[in-house]
């Protein structure tokens, strides 16, 4: 009888099919965006279909490995054990194995002495930092596809510190290198790097990896640049040990490094009885899809809306109107103020009128150097008064954002001034009366309170991603959909999973369990969307009494031109405070680059009445 290996993991499914003499004759391994069991069902029914069986063994391992177990009647093994046994079936020879997964690491070692053989092994399954989530977050935050960079070579020269203990102090690292220019092969080898030192330091728990030493999951199966980023930082690592090397090619990528943990359960089978845990039907995976949402019924909440009317009702009075700018006219001669805000996953620019209105606006993903990316959207601003037949005549620039000292002085502008009063400014312009102005933006969360125009008090939040923007926008990309459509999606869910609020790996690891509960995409990202206020409000501002803060709230900066987080903003402010005014900035993205533009025309305006 055929015998089926599973690891579902947090991100891929990955299949074995071994037969008696422990050949493999069937493998597979795929994405399955969040759809786990349905992932392990399309799987399944292939092998019966291709492999022409009715039944087979089944043995389990990964993160949502033990629930295929239990409603099929599979065993579920230890991942750590599986991949073990795997190795010393396959190498008989090896001293360690790093293994590199969408969400966990692990490393065994097998000490060779006098005294026999001995392994110690660990894993690490409770933070995301030193894994594949890292890589693909940071992928997409420099806009990179993963075929892009198995071209990057490693280079130690080229290497820049970054953190690699938690993905959310690497993102932050890797914004700020990328915000002074560095470019992005070097990022990616600075990450591989990080990512390297992360395991060798902390996974190892002062164990020194023993030669052979294979590198196994999909990460150190995909990108040459962070195998030899291992194979660099390994041999150092025996070089300041004094510990001797006699094997050649004494770490390497073997075949099939992504099936290891899937191998290892089924030659696990070995061990049980030869009719047990054989599966015969699968309509127990069935049944759990359509019993499921009773269950999320029940553990979950209501997501972002009850009624349909509800739902309506609100996209009415927040969907923002397309932006009309002022008439301008062919041979008009026009005085204008720049504003720039070089933020952290984006750099916008504005063109205000001499009267102080925006004439037009531009938006473009960093590409890892803010100087060119700044050129970028002047040249486009440029270009679109050209094309009107407009002739601008700049008066001033201001410059607002991480980037705001470096652009001051390559471009010679007027000012460079800090966020708090970039983004007040902008939001003043449009709503005078504002109390609590609430900015969410790619990287970073200000809150900023204000009595009679003026800044009371404020909270940053820079050093974490929970609650950002960029979350939601990885999040998304990951379960294969544009940021553009998260609200889209979202309002899908009737049902979503309570998040704990707070730190971003922890919201990570409440994804991986909801997954394996059988929470889809929609409900997840209406969750993600459903907690953000709880992040800003309790754990950025740290004030459960919104009403101590104010009455009027504006809410700006690029995520909230995302409508599932202005729904669940607006529905946690009024229930705080029923009778709050809660407004959305009609260029919320902008606000930044709108304030710093008008400090600039405050300051010019200022110097002309000096003179």
């Amino acid at each position: 009888m055929l015998t089926v290996g599973l690891d579902v993991g947090s991100t891929t499914v990955k299949a074995v099919v071994i037969d008696e003499n422990k050949n493999i004759v069937w493998k597979n391994y795929e994405r399955h965006r969040t759809k786990q069991i349905e992932k392990v069902i399309e799987f399944l029914e292939r092998i019966r279909e291709e492999l022409g069986v009715k039944e087979f063994r089944l043995f389990t391992a990964g993160s949502g490995g033990r629930k295929v177990a239990e409603l099929l009647g599979g065993k579920f093994i230890q991942e750590v054990n599986a991949l073990s046994f795997a190795v010393e079936h396959l190498h008989k020879d090896a001293g360690s194995v790093f293994e590199l997964g969408g969400q966990d690491a692990k490393f065994i070692v097998w000490i060779r002495d006098e005294k026999g053989v001995r392994k110690f092994a660990t894993m690490n399954d409770k933070c995301a930092g030193g894994t594949g989530a890292t890589i693909d977050r940071i992928l997409m935050k420099l806009n990179l596809k993963p075929e892009e960079v198995k071209n990057v070579k490693y280079d130690p020269k080229k290497v820049h510190p970054v953190a690699g203990k938690c993905g959310v102090f690497a993102e932050t690292d890797i914004n700020s290198l990328q915000k002074n220019g560095v470019p992005k092969d070097e990022l990616m080898i600075s990450l591989f790097d990080a990512i390297v030192l992360q395991n060798l330091t902390v996974l190892t728990r002062g164990y020194t990896p023993r030669p052979k030493v294979l590198l196994l999951g999909g990460p150190n199966n995909y990108f040459p640049a962070l195998r030899e980023a291992w194979e660099y930082q390994i041999r150092k690592l025996w070089e300041e040990r004094g510990f001797e090397v006699k094997e050649e090619n004494p770490i390497y990528v073997p075949e099939d490094a992504l099936y290891y943990v899937a191998f290892g359960s089924a030659l696990l089978s070995q061990f049980e009885e030869k009719d047990s845990f054989v599966v015969k039907d699968l309509s127990p995976l069935y049944r759990f899809l359509e019993e499921r949402e009773k269950i999320k019924a029940q553990s979950g909440q209501v997501a972002l809306w009850k009624t349909k009317e509800e739902l309506e009702e609100f996209l009415k009075e927040y969907t923002s109107k397309p932006f009309t700018p002022p008439a301008l006219y062919p041979g008009e001669k026009v005085g204008v103020y720049i504003g720039v805000d070089g933020g952290s996953t984006s750099t916008k620019g504005v063109l205000l009128n001499e009267e102080g209105e925006v004439i037009t606006t531009a938006y473009k993903l960093s590409e890892g150097n803010p100087i060119e990316d700044t050129k970028g959207i002047l040249k486009k601003m440029k270009r679109e008064m050209e094309e009107k037949g407009v002739d601008i005549e700049v008066l001033g620039v201001g410059f607002t954002g991480y980037a705001k000292d470096l652009l001051k002085m390559a471009f010679g502008g007027d000012v460079a001034i800090v966020e708090t009063v970039a983004h007040t400014l902008g939001a003043l312009k449009f709503f005078p009366d504002a109390e609590v102005i609430c900015d969410v933006g790619g990287q970073d969360i200000k809150v900023i309170i204000l009595r009679n125009g003026k800044v009371k008090d404020f909270r940053l939040n820079t050093q974490c991603s929970a609650g950002n923007g960029y979350y939601l926008q990885s999040t998304a990309n990951r379960f294969g959909y544009r940021v553009e459509e998260y609200a889209d999606v979202a309002f899908k869910a009737k049902y979503c999973p309570s998040f704990n609020f707070g730190c971003a790996v922890f919201l990570e690891a409440d994804i991986v369990n909801f997954q394996q509960l059988g929470w889809t995409a929609e409900e997840i990202m209406a969750g993600l969307a459903k907690v953000l206020p709880l992040n800003v409000w309790l754990y950025v501002m740290q004030e459960p009494n919104l009403r101590k803060l104010g009455k009027v709230f504006v809410l700006q900066g690029g995520t909230h031109k995302n409508l599932a987080v202005v729904k669940a903003q607006v529905d946690y402010i009024k229930s705080k405070v029923p009778e709050a005014k809660v407004y959305v900035h009609p260029m919320g993205s902008v606000a930044g680059a709108i304030g710093a533009a008008l400090e600039a025309k405050r300051v010019k305006e200022a110097e002309g009445v000096l003179v």
